[in-house]
């Protein structure tokens, strides 16, 4: 990516300027990414000028709301290779990893079933599947880490068993950004009649993604990661899965017929839906699929590999820092410095001294405790980048790690 480019994609996201109008350096694009104005704008009309309700209204302006609520749903499914019968609106990516653990873990685990996860899943990937173990007397596995920080395959093809019903593993680590070789994962799960969900979260917004090709059979993300509102994600599914799972939610929107005798329900996805659903939310989830796709994910993709591969070099350089995770990370830098908590490195950044840019890095345990006991670590600083992200991002880090240096000595 050229510099113009860069510059005229930071163009695109108000929220990286400060309310004094200086420039924000803005590293925490794995917790949630800036928006677009495109997105802004698609949001705002959305509430005004063109709001209803969708699926209910006779009149025009809620059919045309029906119309491009299903748009999205359509953009949303072909982004990821899939299509739109395929895809259920969520909340979020954790409420489609609960949705799968309630409706399909209940109905078909069981006492001495086996779940596969690994140590650097998210917590939204760890405890929905606790929870539906608790109810249904099914067990864990845990895989292990390569010593680069990669879901071992290879262990995890060894403890796979015709006892294990379901592996959730992550696409891209929230914390080390290490890739998963996805369509070996599927082929593993599928070898021992296992079902496989893919936290696809980190994935979406800087790799290209087909399920198709994956093979997966459930594969979750959120909105608000890939440039979109916050409150709504979707969890895509084979149909024929989604079309034989129980109601997640009971309410309107979601049923065929109700009677005080029996309900019967509508279709996937209809049938995971009840309730208003979030509207005008959907319009920016398409709007951000818009606006990502035009600029291509193969140009995203290279792009944060770049700033990756700096920010590793020129922190492997210190010898006071501790660089964690893959050479091939996607999007995504995890370090820490000797003597000096993230919590506190994270506060100094963002001071902003001299007049100067802030910088906003994530310093924590990620929802990731497993992931940092394995690590040795408390906590770890990050640094994920955007489309919107270039190397002033990378070297105001780089300056701002040297002043905390200095202040503490």
């Amino acid at each position: 990516m050229s510099a113009t480019e860069t510059l005229s994609r930071k163009a695109d996201f108000p929220g990286l300027v400060a309310v004094d109008g200086r420039e924000w350096h803005y590293l925490d694009t794995a917790a949630t990414a800036q928006k677009p104005q495109a997105v802004i704008d698609a949001v705002a009309k959305a509430l005004g000028p063109d709001y209803a309700t969708v699926h209910r209204g006779v009149y025009a302006r809620s059919a045309d709301m029906t119309l491009a609520y299903e748009a999205a749903r359509r953009k949303v499914a072909g982004f990821i290779g899939g299509h739109e019968n395929e895809v259920v609106f969520t909340r979020g990516a954790t409420e489609g990893i609960n949705l799968v653990a309630a409706s399909w873990g209940a109905a078909n685990l069981k006492a001495g079933d086996r779940i596969l996860l690994s140590v650097l899943e998210h917590h939204s990937n760890i405890v929905p599947w606790q929870l539906i173990a608790e109810r249904t007397g099914a067990q864990i596995d845990v895989a292990p880490l390569t010593a680069d920080g990669k879901i071992d395959l290879d262990a995890a093809e060894a403890m796979l068993t015709d006892r294990h019903r379901l592996v959730a593993f992550a696409h891209v680590s929230n914390v080390l950004g290490s890739p998963l070789d996805a369509r070996r994962a599927s082929d593993i799960a599928h070898r021992v009649g296992a079902k496989i969900l893919i936290d696809g979260c980190q994935a979406v917004p800087r790799l290209k993604v087909d399920v198709a090709a994956i093979g997966c059979d459930f594969y979750a993300f959120s909105a608000h990661k890939l440039y979109g509102p916050t409150g709504i994600g979707a969890l895509w599914a084979k149909a024929e899965i989604l079309e034989a799972m129980p109601p997640y939610q009971g309410g309107g929107s979601m049923i065929d017929k109700v009677t005080f005798a029996k309900t019967t329900y509508a279709p996937a996805p209809q049938r995971f839906e009840a309730g208003t659903p979030a509207i005008t939310e959907a319009i920016g989830f398409g709007a951000a699929v818009d606006y990502l796709s035009a600029i291509g994910l193969d140009v995203a993709e290279r792009h944060e590999n770049a700033l990756v591969r700096d920010l590793r070099e020129a922190l492997r350089g210190m010898n006071d820092v501790t660089v964690f995770g893959p050479e091939d990370a996607a999007g995504i830098v995890s370090f820490a410095i000797y003597g000096i908590h993230p919590h506190d490195l994270g506060t100094i950044l963002d001071e902003a001294p001299n007049g100067g840019a802030s910088v906003a890095i994530r310093a924590g345990h990620h929802c990731a405790q497993p992931l940092m006991e394995h690590l040795g670590v408390p906590a770890t600083a990050r640094a994920s980048f955007g489309i919107y992200s270039d190397e002033s991002d990378v070297a105001a880090l780089l300056a701002g790690i040297e002043r905390t240096k200095r202040i503490f000595g």
